[in-house]
């Protein structure tokens, strides 16, 4: 019976522990910052980065992998004819996805490509469960089904603590950036559907945290909730808080680490993710 490999890309935020247990194949996005390129997770660990970009004087620039680097995956993985589900991240925010989907037209193994429509632990929430899945005997199919239902009940927000990486990436004007560090204020941003959305504003890190609080109350109130992720760009300030309170108020197993250099550079330093899927 054909094995099913589950290929994701480095933007899961997954630590090797994670890679290791459910056997995934994580293929690193580039990251140029200073004259130089480093493999994202393979020779720049994201909290390195965040001194890196701190001290840089332009906007660090991320690749998605070439389709020769995915194709030679493929080919090696589906040579005796297994099958592959290839999970990626948001192809609004990087070109990661098609490059992967030009790589499986190439290829002659059977490659199903997925856009997750995430990035980070969102990413991997579907990553996970393919990778479960696939150890269970389902089929692609029947996986590529599952996968479409965590994209529907899944949410996601970043927030950044200063705007001038969105500044420098062309999201906002100096102008409305000089306006909103005067009044200390802080986007909230969703990245359902793919694209970055601004939903809300908050004045202070108290703010934002009681304002996430009240968000996945309402919105798992009668449900269960699968799978909690944090994730940061050295915004602990933020962070942290949202953490000690989602667990005093009976959330468990909740994911929390320093993000990826792709969505730092974005965002900025002082930034988090926060995201959590559910059963229906």
């Amino acid at each position: 019976m054909p094995k099913i490999h589950i290929v994701t890309d480095s933007t899961a935020d997954f630590q090797d522990d994670v890679i290791s247990k459910y056997n995934l194949h994580v293929v690193p996005l580039t990251i140029q910052i200073e004259g130089k390129t480093y493999l994202d997770r393979v020779d720049l660990e994201p909290e390195s980065f965040l001194s890196l970009m701190e001290n840089s004087q332009e906007l660090p620039k991320s690749s998605q992998p070439a389709p020769g680097i995915f194709k030679e995956l493929y080919d090696k993985l589906g040579e005796n004819g297994d099958q592959i589900i290839s999970i990626h991240m948001t192809g609004g925010m990087s070109g990661t996805v098609e490059s992967a989907r030009t790589a499986a037209e190439l290829s002659h193994s059977d490659v199903t490509v997925i856009d997750s429509r995430y990035i980070s632990h969102a990413l991997g929430f579907q990553v996970i469960e393919a990778a479960e899945m696939a150890a269970a005997g389902n089929s692609v199919e029947e996986i590529v089904a599952r996968l479409e239902q965590i994209r529907q009940h899944t949410t996601l927000y970043v927030v950044v603590d200063t705007l001038d990486n969105l500044v420098k990436g062309g999201r906002i004007g100096k102008g409305r950036a000089m306006i909103g560090s005067f009044l200390k204020i802080k986007p909230i941003a969703s990245l359902d559907g793919g694209e970055y959305t601004p939903v809300a504003k908050a004045r202070s890190h108290k703010q934002v945290v009681q304002y996430l609080m009240n968000d996945i109350k309402q919105k798992t109130d009668g449900k269960t909730v699968k799978g909690i992720g944090i994730v940061h760009a050295g915004g602990l300030a933020m962070a942290e808080p949202l953490r000690q309170q989602l667990i005093e108020a009976g959330y468990s197993n909740i994911k929390f680490d320093f993000t990826t250099p792709v969505i730092s550079t974005h965002t900025g330093i002082g930034a988090i993710g926060f995201m959590y899927y559910t059963d229906k």
